[in-house]
């Protein structure tokens, strides 16, 4: 009887060559099994920790900005402790004064003023009435989205921190399907440290962390009741509605200590960590001489895409007779491709949910902009004037500190001249009075009661604290007429508005920099729109009766576009404008009385529009009748 020998596995004793599943990245990485998420966690937290510099310098320029300015943490004999309470200690009081946060609020009024919307414009100039209407979509899908205040806040985070990040998405939210921008907030945010490029064109890993209700978590990721089951048992903290949290954030208010990675400082959330990174693989990029098209394909798909095509192609140039060499193929070269792919996290070791990047335009989801990164560094415009700011303070308490301690209004009293039976406390009360009367008896050397007030305050500080603030002015380069401050009496308007104008230049840069932050926004979203809408739609841009329009998916999918910044019809200047120029093309009768009240802003424009056309079919329906009245009575005539 044969022995029976019991059969290995061929993967346990000797490895398997693939060549192609070597090459690629995801491939290669599943051979991990159960260690792979450990590994991209790994990763992830690596480039968390190398953003830790900046969430600590985020958040002491945030500190300063709201009027936190006396937390920094100094060394006292061997001992940490802030500044404010060392100042406590010495019986003092820490002032402040905030001039940070009026900057702030200033250079967000210019913003403000200057407000800005991207613009579509058709490369091919046939398709130019498809860029006015993909224009006109793009500003609903803001309007949507409340960009104006989103961007006024980004706009502050950017003042305040030097980086912003948005997320552009398409999904289901607020019982509708749209496009969605989101507000991430850079202590949530990792990014590849080895990027240099300020456009963030060589960036190859980033990721957000997210810390969502249970609810939102199954919303998200359960598709089934297994996976739901699942989800529960992973956290099982946060899917028991009963859990109060203790530990979390108060309202209006946060924390940045014990601020971990892989763990959320309240356990009634979920910890998901979003990880999006550049994978390679092998494919052919294709060049079809037929159609003049270049694109890429998968290696799998070569036979059936470029082999099967230049076969028929083959015959077809056989039948009619065509030489071999004059045939249009397919011609294809094998590379290395770079995509973009995605995974979703736990803290435990789960992959949620990966694969490769949904959207058409090829990228990741988030739109960026870090200032200057200069070397790959980050400097916000608060953090260049926080000296200024902290030897104000520091001049204010000491001015506060020698007025409490100089002598001011002290009674120098001879002990000979107290009357009998009167103390000095009773001299004390009726030299308070402003009425009071003080018997005493003349000593033998002639000495009076006399008052000391030494006047030690005028020794400078006043000065200093004048040239800090001119400082404040030059460093930030926020001047008194960009502030709004008036005019020195007899300057001309044309004066200050040039000097308005020149204050406005010293922040063009950062205004422009974030000119170029929204740009990246806009084309994520119009390539969203592009994909994602699928079906006709009616737009009607809110206030505007002359700004309605059909999108058609078939006429706007592959057209495309350029995207330019300019001047916000939502402006008061522009809007002003607008109706002065309409106003005098309908003095001049070159345009009707309907088209002023459709293209000009006015407060009565809709109701006095809806009011003519109602008017103008009354009349008509009523020459009708009467058309009908003559005819009637010719007939019976």
């Amino acid at each position: 009887m044969a022995k029976t020998v019991k059969l290995l596995q061929m993967s346990r004793i000797a490895p398997r060559h693939d060549e192609a599943a070597e090459i690629d990245s995801v491939v290669a990485s599943r051979q991990f099994n159960d260690r792979r998420a450990f590994h991209l966690l790994m990763e992830a937290q690596h480039y968390w920790n190398q953003m830790d510099e900046f969430r600590k310098d985020r958040e002491r320029n945030k500190r300063y900005t709201y009027g936190y300015q006396w937390d920094d943490v100094i060394c006292v004999d061997g001992k940490s402790m802030t500044e404010e309470e060392y100042i406590k200690m010495q019986g003092n009081v820490p002032l402040k004064n905030n001039l940070i946060r009026r900057l702030v609020r200033n250079v967000l009024g210019v913003y403000r003023s200057q407000m800005k919307e991207p613009t579509c414009t058709a490369r091919d100039r046939d398709e130019q009435k498809l860029g006015e209407t993909m224009s006109i979509i793009l500003q609903c899908n803001m309007q949507l989205n409340r960009m104006g205040n989103m961007y006024a806040r980004t706009m502050e985070e950017f003042l305040i921190s030097g980086f912003i990040v948005h997320r552009k998405s398409y999904g289901w939210r607020n019982n509708k399907v749209d496009c969605w921008t989101d507000y991430v907030q850079p202590n949530n945010f990792f990014i590849d440290n080895n990027m240099r490029d300020f456009r963030g064109w060589d960036v190859s890993v980033l990721g957000e962390v997210h810390d969502i209700s249970f609810g939102q978590l199954c919303e998200q990721f359960a598709t089934s009741p297994s996976e739901y089951r699942q989800l529960k048992d992973i956290y099982h903290l946060a899917a028991n509605r009963d859990y109060i949290a203790s530990f979390a954030e108060r309202f209006g208010y946060s924390r940045l200590e014990n601020y971990d990675f892989l763990f959320t400082s309240d356990p009634g959330r979920c910890r998901v960590i979003e990880l999006w990174r550049k994978e390679q693989k092998p494919r052919y990029r294709c060049h079809d001489y037929q159609n003049g098209d270049i694109f890429k394909i998968d290696v799998e798909d070569y036979a059936k895409e470029v082999l099967t095509v230049n076969e028929e192609r083959l015959q077809m140039a056989k039948a009619v007779g065509m030489p071999k060499d004059e045939v249009p193929l397919i011609k294809a070269t094998w590379f290395i491709d770079d995509y973009w792919y995605f995974y979703y996290l736990t803290p435990f070791g789960h992959i949620l949910r990966e694969g490769e990047t949904p959207y058409e335009h090829g990228s990741h989801p988030y739109v960026f902009k870090a200032y200057p990164f200069i070397d790959g560094e980050i400097h916000s415009f608060v953090a260049d004037v926080i000296d200024q700011q902290r030897y104000t303070n520091r001049l204010i308490t000491l001015y506060d500190w020698i007025m409490r301690a100089s002598a001011k209004g002290v009674l120098l009293m001879p002990k000979d001249c107290l009357p009998e039976g009167v103390s000095i406390e009773d001299i004390a009360e009726s030299w308070s009075e402003f009425n009071g009367v003080i018997v005493y008896e003349p000593s033998k050397t002639g000495q009076l009661p006399h008052q000391v007030a030494n006047n030690s305050t005028n020794i400078g500080i006043t000065e200093l604290l004048n040239i800090q603030l001119k400082f404040f002015e030059e460093i930030s380069g926020v001047t008194g007429a960009l502030q709004g401050k008036p005019g020195f009496s007899g300057e001309s308007a044309a004066h200050y508005n040039q000097q308005t104008e020149n204050a406005t230049k010293s922040l063009l840069d950062l205004l422009e920099s974030f000119s170029d932050f929204v740009t990246e926004g806009a084309y994520k979203d119009v390539k969203n729109i592009q994909q994602f809408y699928d079906s006709k739609r009616v737009f009607n841009i809110a206030g505007k009766s002359g700004a309605q329009i059909e999108y058609d998916p078939k006429k706007i999918r592959d057209v495309e576009f350029d995207l330019s910044i300019t001047e916000s019809t939502s402006t008061p200047a522009y809007r002003h404008l607008a109706n002065d120029i309409l106003m005098q093309l309908y003095s001049a009768q070159a345009i009707s009385v309907e088209q002023l009240l459709e293209h000009g802003d006015f407060p009565f424009a809709d109701e006095l529009l809806q009011s003519i056309k109602s008017q103008k079919e009354q009349i008509q329906q009523g020459a009708n009748m009467e058309a009908v009245n003559k005819l009637g009575a010719a007939m019976k005539g």
